[in-house]
């Protein structure tokens, strides 16, 4: 596990009590009602079997720099014209900063970045959906990489 994923989840671990004190938070039950459920919705099912999580790191631009590089609107047109059309049931995007260093860099390349989370049923044509994603970010851009991990995924609605 990488440090920027230990980091997210240290953070969203710190904040849910003070969400809870702010907003205030309802006793969950541990089996919701089968009313809760999206019944008949199989893009959203109470029960799912062979989902994955997909994450990918798409860089923006330099850190330090924020006028160069992927605007937020340019990342919006790529967001519906590539992703949304491939995975129109959801998904979410977090903005992220990101490094990495090349084997010829001396020092690491500083950017803003875009976490997009996708989960679906693990199928060659949703895999293929994925790739074909990142490659149209790497002609868009110009980047040599698309960070993409993926993890099976136990998914309720």
């Amino acid at each position: 596990m990488s440090i920027l994923h230990h980091s997210r989840f240290a953070v969203l671990l710190a904040c849910a009590p003070l969400a809870c004190a702010v907003v205030g938070c309802a006793a969950v039950p541990a089996t919701a009602p089968a009313s809760a459920t999206l019944q008949g919705d199989a893009a959203h099912p109470a029960q799912t079997h062979g989902w994955v999580d997909t994450r990918l790191y798409f860089g923006l631009g330099p850190a330090d720099q924020p006028n160069q590089g992927i605007s937020e609107a340019a990342w919006r047109d790529f967001l519906d014209r590539e992703v949304s059309s491939r995975f129109p049931d959801g998904l979410s995007v977090i903005d992220v900063y990101g490094q990495w260093q090349g084997r010829q860099q001396a020092t690491p390349e500083r950017l803003r970045s875009k976490l997009l989370v996708i989960d679906y049923p693990d199928t060659p044509d949703n895999r293929a959906k994925v790739e074909a994603i990142r490659a149209a970010w790497k002609q868009r851009t110009g980047d040599q990489s698309v960070l993409r991990v993926t993890e099976p995924a136990e998914v309720s609605f």
